[in-house]
This record gives C-alpha cells, structure tokens and sequence, in this order.
C-alpha cells in the first residue's frame, strides 16, 4: 500500500489565507507587517530564495523592504544597513540571507538582530529561549516539520524519533523541539551523523516511529533501513542530473522517496513537502512579531 503524501504545498496555502486574515486585522489597527531583506551577492539559489520570499510576503499583505547588497561589501556597510532595521519601526522582522562571502562573520551579523525582530530564529537570545521552552521565534524549517507532523495527525508522544543530520538551522533544533514537552513533542529522540557507524544508524532508523532526515546528502535514507509504519521527513533538497527534463537536472530528497514510497506509513515529497513550509513559517514569525508591538 503506498504512503500518503505529507502535502507540505497545500499546507502552506492552508495557513498562508490563516495569515492573510491575520495580516488585514492587523492592518485595521493601522499596523502593516514589515520584513526587511538583506541579500549579499549574486547567488542564484539564493536570489530564487529571496524572491520567493519577497513574492509571498506580498500575497498576504507584508510590506517587504529589500536590501541587495555586492559581494564585495564590507561587514561594518552590512551591519549598518541590520542597524537601519532594527531601529526602523516599519520592520517587524530581520531577514538575512545565508550563506554570506567568507570575508563576513555570519556569527557578527546574526548576533547583531534584534531579538524582537529575529524572524529567522538564529540569534543566541531566541536558540536559548527555544531551549528553555520560552516563548521566542522558531527556526522556520524545523517548525515547518513539526507543522505537518501537527496537521497530518502524527503522535509524537513517546515516539521514538531519529534525526539525521545535526546543523544549526535544522538537526540540532527540531531534535530539541521534539524532546520538549509540548505538542508536538515528548519524544524520545535520537540524532545521528556523518560520525554515527553504519551500523548504529540502521539499528537507530530501523527502531523509529518517525525519521526526520537532513543530512544533506541524496539516498541518506533506503528502504531497507526503515520498518513499515514509519513516517518519513525529508528536509534535504539536491539537485540531479536528468537529460529527460528541460532544465537539465531534477531535485530530489535526502531520502530515496521511490524506494520508501510502498513501504512506509507516511512521507514528505520532494519538491512540495518541507521546502513551501519555510517560507511560510517565516511569514508566521514576521506577522507573530507585528502582533508582539500591540501594547
């Protein structure tokens, strides 16, 4: 019996129309939503990113005051310009985009957001507060996994939960989300990475009731390293070659969706499963933090 299809798309119009409609209450109390984007260089990755972004913003009603930035500006000319933002009262949310040149300290920029408008969830001040089951900004992609472990009705209570990969952006944080106590959450969760021995990984992912993959890397994640019943996300997006398609190539998961699609209970697709989800988690943190300046 094949998998259902954890449709992180139509989830993300779903809560988009939510937002919108929290975006036009707001505006009634004279308050329009504002995200400041700063991008660096010409990366096209993530100058597609951005202007998805951007391009979302605009379909709910945030107001989206873009930044493009040279390659070859200066750290001090890129913190003035978070600076400009973090005082502009306009702009309820920080947005920069990463990777940045080597010759900036990712570390200096995203320290130097305001906490109060750190829609991204990378600043120390709200990783602690996540930690410390406080209320602050969530990382967009691991809320987008547990938004649809929500909606798709997976219980994450006492579930033994396997995380593949062990990032800043992802790893480390949906695996403290799934360890606290809340809903979802209360699972007994595993990580694991490229230092964890073949060997303990499958007898880790062949236990789990839910695998959260992001290692990065296409077929992390086999058949034969799962049990049937598991539910599968799979947060990893890369790029393959395909003569067959017009552009060359096709994306594809860090799990071998073919092979787990028959097998297990649920699974994200790849395009249209975690990737929609970001996005909108980030306009869900911006319009949270416009809803934070009522007094």
């Amino acid at each position: 019996m094949a998998a259902e299809l954890i449709d992180g798309k139509l989830l993300a119009q779903e809560m988009k129309a939510e937002l919108k409609e929290q975006v036009s209450k707001l505006r009634d109390k004279g308050i329009i939503p504002g995200l400041g984007v700063i991008l660096v260089g010409d990366n096209p990755a993530s100058k597609s990113y951005v202007t998805s972004k951007e391009k979302a913003c605009e379909k709910i009603g945030i107001f989206s005051d873009d930044t493009r930035l040279p390659e070859d500006v200066s750290e001090e000319d890129l913190l003035r310009h978070v600076e400009r933002m973090n005082s502009d009262d306009n702009i309820h949310g920080i947005l920069v985009q990463l990777p940045l040149p080597k010759h900036i300290d990712e570390n200096r920029i995203i320290n130097a957001i305001n906490p109060h408008k750190d829609v991204d969830g990378f600043h120390p001040v709200s990783v602690g507060k996540m930690i410390l089951g406080q209320d602050t900004f969530l990382p967009c992609t691991p809320h987008g996994c547990l938004k649809l472990l929500e909606r798709y009705d997976v219980k994450t209570e006492g579930a033994e939960v396997v995380v593949i990969g062990r990032s800043n952006i992802v790893g480390k944080p949906v695996a403290n989300l799934l360890m606290r106590k809340d809903k979802p959450g209360n699972s007994t969760v595993t990580v694991c990475h490229t230092r964890t021995r073949k060997e303990d990984l499958l007898a880790h992912t062949k236990n789990a009731d839910i695998i959260i993959v992001a290692s990065g890397f296409p077929n992390t994640l086999t058949s034969d390293m799962v049990k049937e019943d598991v539910v599968v996300i799979d947060v990893g997006i890369n790029r393959v070659v395909d003569s067959s398609r017009e552009r060359g190539y096709r994306l594809i998961g860090d799990a071998d969706f073919e092979s787990l699609k028959d097998k297990v209970r649920k699974i994200t697709p790849v395009p249209g499963g975690v990737g929609p989800m970001t996005i909108t988690m980030l306009l869900f943190n911006t319009v949270k933090s416009a809803q934070n300046t009522i007094k």
